[in-house]
């Protein structure tokens, strides 16, 4: 029997979402669809008023750092996100063949795009932010994807150091 999982919200701190695709499948593995995540990110994170103080788009997972939502749950606001971005993906058939799709796995065929869970840690304090919004910004480069944080578009690293393509904007905070 899994362990009872413990959300705390309500106090007004950031959270720090992770959350996986499917059997942590590179379903995202192409540059289409993780843009496609972006696009999806935005506009879900207006409909919520929820603030975005960071993110990294991975292969087969996702980490954000936001606010909590004036109305509603990071819960809430994340299975929104999550069921648009696999509609959104499902309907174009994951367009660009990523390594997995051209293996012959489609995303139509798999149960679920999305693992059922995420983590959740709650960031109460401006030297915690910061240390959680430089390991996103560092994870494609640990894993080998880019030589500098820069290389990678789908994160927030662009906006905070003024290089490289932005496709989201970050909500600054004190």
């Amino acid at each position: 029997m899994p362990l009872l999982l413990e959300r705390r919200y309500g106090n007004h701190e950031l959270h720090l979402i992770t959350f996986s695709c499917y059997e942590r499948l590179p379903l995202l593995d192409s540059p289409e669809a993780r843009s496609s995540l972006v696009e999806v990110l935005g506009e879900v994170r207006a409909e919520f008023g929820v603030l975005l103080l960071g993110y990294v788009v991975m292969p087969e997972h996702v980490h954000l750092l936001i606010s909590e939502p004036p109305n509603g749950t990071p819960s809430q606001f994340l299975q929104v996100l999550k069921q648009r971005v696999s509609r959104a993906l499902r309907a174009r058939k994951c367009a660009s063949a990523t390594p997995l799709l051209q293996a012959g796995v489609l995303p139509l065929e798999l149960p679920h795009f999305w693992q059922r869970r995420f983590h959740d840690f709650n960031v109460w304090s401006k030297k915690k932010r910061g240390e959680k919004i430089h390991y996103m910004h560092l994870n494609p480069v640990k894993r080998s994807l880019v030589e500098d944080p820069g290389q990678w578009p789908w994160s927030s690293y662009s906006f905070y150091f003024k290089r490289g393509v932005v496709l989201l904007g970050i909500d600054v905070i004190e």
